[in-house]
């Protein structure tokens, strides 16, 4: 049986992978998860959430999506060659110097970056919380795959919508206030 994850706010980190633009146009449904992602920040924004991108060997892939950067100007960045991100040195430490259990990964590709880095986070004790709608691939069947490995994995396959509820906790807020026009 695997163990509830219940997602909080104050346990997160939102950790997203590769989401550049030369690597966009081969992206299956990339408007979409782009549209995702983007809630998550502008909600991780607001709640205080940090935001971790990697950026997968930028000489040939290009820099994150300028609409990323925009909606998290605190983020910090991690430019990497591996595939998984934990592989790269310094990447562990930097991730647990966070204090957060819980990490809420979005990106590309599903199958490749963000399964492996996944797959070692879940090894070093993470909480992994994978948002469906805002990971993809090239091939939209390499991200089915890589969903179902990763829950067997135990692994916890979310949407864009219940992370943001469960990180805002509460309606009749002001925060919550601010929040409701993102996810509308």
């Amino acid at each position: 049986m695997s163990k509830v994850i219940n997602v909080q706010s104050a346990s997160s980190l939102l950790l997203i992978i590769d989401l550049q633009v030369k690597l966009a146009p081969s992206i299956s449904g990339f408007d979409s998860i782009l549209e995702s992602v983007l809630k998550l920040a502008k909600v991780s924004d607001i709640l205080k959430i940090p935001a971790l991108i990697t950026e997968q060997y930028i000489v040939g892939l290009g820099q994150s999506s300028a609409a990323i950067k925009h909606a998290l100007p605190d983020a910090s960045y991690f430019h990497k060659t591996y595939f998984s991100a934990c592989a790269e040195p310094g990447f562990l430490e930097h991730i647990k110097s966070y204090g957060k259990k819980q990490i809420i990964v979005v990106g590309t590709e599903a199958h490749v970056c963000v399964l492996q880095t996944c797959l070692d986070l879940i090894q070093n004790g993470f909480e992994v919380i994978l948002v469906h709608d805002a990971v993809g691939s090239r091939n939209p069947e390499h991200k089915k795959l890589a969903l179902e490995q990763l829950k067997q994995a135990d692994g916890v396959i979310s949407c864009a919508e219940i992370v943001i509820f469960q990180w805002t906790k509460k309606a009749a807020t002001s925060t919550f206030k601010q929040i409701l026009p993102i996810i509308k």
